[in-house]
């Protein structure tokens, strides 16, 4: 007899969007990552993730100021508190974009309300469907017409694609999640290329976003599957193959992985910065000491 009420509930597969992506980029290096042990010690920080998780926090902590320092100089010094100098070739180069990044936040923040409070910020969001737990972090939460808006900020070495919002797994995902926790319809979903000020925007249906919900359950089944293998088979599955391309040389577990170790050695930590340069011009000067 089965169904019945000792019927064990179904095991829900816990992700996150970042998770389902890594999948979709590369079923071993997903492998190596998440599911091989001993774990391995975390990569070198590169200098572009120093930029991101930099202007994150600064973005986040802006307004905990009291009003009278939310101004240029405030903005600096807040950033100057939360900088992080891993990546960069020398003190110099870290000072030099931790100037630029202070400028970028500066214009970025004169062209939005600094004075009305966001609804959520690094907002953890959680959401559940039939087979998957779905976490995941929120940059900022606005509302803007009586509607709630999901910005998320980008400082990364190339601007967002034209339809980078519409297709973004994450950011649909989050529109549901935010749905189900306010109880209230959450529809637009913004990236916000922090170098250049660009904003890239769409505006989803209902039926989109349980579009977004099924491919994440397609990518959940898939993964679900190859979990399955590897915990009869460990790392002689073949579930997780490799997907050789010219990422490979940024990928953090590289090293741990043979394919990958074909396309080249790693690029140095400061990688990203010349492209960086191209979008959004030379950093300026660092300043004397």
């Amino acid at each position: 007899m089965s169904g019945g009420a000792d019927a064990a509930p179904t095991r829900l597969l816990s992700v996150s969007p970042s998770r389902l992506t890594l999948w979709l980029d590369c079923p071993k290096a997903y492998r190596l990552q998440y599911l091989d042990r001993p774990r391995r010690p975390p990569a070198p920080q590169r200098a572009i993730v120093s930029i991101g998780n930099s202007a994150h926090a600064a973005l986040s902590h802006f307004w905990d100021l009291p009003e009278q320092e939310r101004t240029p100089q405030g903005v600096m010094r807040l950033l100057a508190r939360l900088w992080q100098h891993a990546g960069f070739d020398g003190p110099q180069q870290s000072m030099r974009w931790q100037a630029a990044v202070g400028g970028w936040l500066v214009d970025y923040l004169r062209g939005i309300d600094r004075e009305r409070q966001p609804v959520a910020l690094e907002r953890t969001v959680a959401l559940r469907t039939s087979s998957l737990a779905v976490t995941g972090r929120v940059d900022r939460v606005e509302e803007r017409g009586g509607e709630l808006v999901v910005v998320d900020y980008k400082a990364g070495s190339s601007p967002p694609a034209p339809d980078a919002a519409r297709t973004s797994l994450a950011l649909g995902l989050y529109a549901v999640a935010l749905s189900r926790m306010f109880r209230r319809p959450v529809r637009q979903v913004e990236l916000h290329y922090l170098p250049t000020g660009e904003r890239v925007v769409h505006r989803h249906t209902e039926v989109a976003l349980e579009r977004k919900l099924a491919e994440a359950e397609s990518i959940g089944a898939d993964i679900a599957l190859a979990h399955a293998d590897f915990e009869s088979r460990g790392i002689d599955s073949t579930s997780f193959e490799a997907r050789v391309s010219a990422l490979c040389r940024w990928c953090p577990v590289q090293e741990q992985c043979e394919q990958g170790q074909r396309m080249g050695p790693a690029w140095p930590l400061s990688a990203g910065l010349d492209r960086l340069t191209e979008v959004a011009g030379q950093p300026p000067e660092a300043p004397a000491p």
